[in-house]
């Protein structure tokens, strides 16, 4: 199925932390959306993957994906090599995006700089007629825009997600295994704190647009617009 916006992300919540809200606005206004996930997160410090895609399959319904897919690359093992971009190519060229959202390139997890880097080659060589031509007819994407999980800097542009706000915190809140620190689970930044801290941001972003809360982005160029208001 083709989609307006495909998102990528390293592993299963990465797209809901950065860009939940977004996606569930375009959703919301008739536009398809779907999700990338470059691996199962199978060396997380909590939960497994048959759980992890359980929860993912939950913030899917609750985000109103269109599509969801997960390439299975290893954890940890983010290549920036002809495999990989051809597996990207493969999910760009079936799914015709004319938006395209990876994370912001730099970030304290290698394995999201490491998406950001691989999504950007992924997006050039998707165009190219002459590349694995196996994988699908060229197709060039309109625009590439980047969101942050843990680390950001001023963005480039916000998106007001006040309505949405509420069901992005519950996409999130479906990765128990993450972000509940139980008896069972080991400490990690995603369940000591981690809420308040994407709280904080997009209360600042929503300030920075007279807003409640909003979800920010980078572009590498410059975003073009057909109009104001």
């Amino acid at each position: 199925m083709t989609v307006d916006i495909l998102a990528f992300g390293a592993h299963p919540d990465d797209v809901e932390i950065g860009a939940g809200g977004t996606l569930l606005k375009h959703a919301k206004s008739g536009k398809t959306v779907g999700i990338c996930d470059l691996t199962y997160a199978e060396l997380s410090s909590n939960g497994d993957v048959s759980t992890r895609q359980g929860e993912a399959k939950q913030a899917a319904r609750i985000l109103q994906l269109s599509e969801r897919h997960c390439l299975g690359i290893p954890d940890r093992n983010i290549l920036i090599n002809e495999e990989n971009i051809r597996k990207v190519v493969q999910v760009i060229r079936k799914c015709k995006p004319r938006t395209i959202l990876a994370p912001y390139w730099e970030d304290r997890h290698p394995d999201h700089e490491h998406c950001s880097h691989l999504v950007r080659e992924a997006v050039f060589s998707a165009g190219i007629r002459k590349f694995a031509p196996e994988a699908g007819e060229a197709h060039k994407v309109t625009n590439v825009f980047y969101y942050f999980i843990n680390d950001f800097v001023d963005p480039d542009f916000c998106v007001d997600i006040s309505s949405e706000y509420d069901a992005k915190m519950a996409a999130l809140e479906s990765y128990k295994s993450q972000f509940e620190l139980t008896s069972e689970t080991v400490e990690t930044p995603l369940n000591t704190g981690y809420f308040a801290q994407v709280r904080s941001r997009e209360y600042l972003f929503g300030r920075k647009i007279g807003t409640g809360f909003a979800e920010g982005f980078k572009s590498r160029g410059q975003v073009k617009m057909e109009y104001f208001g």
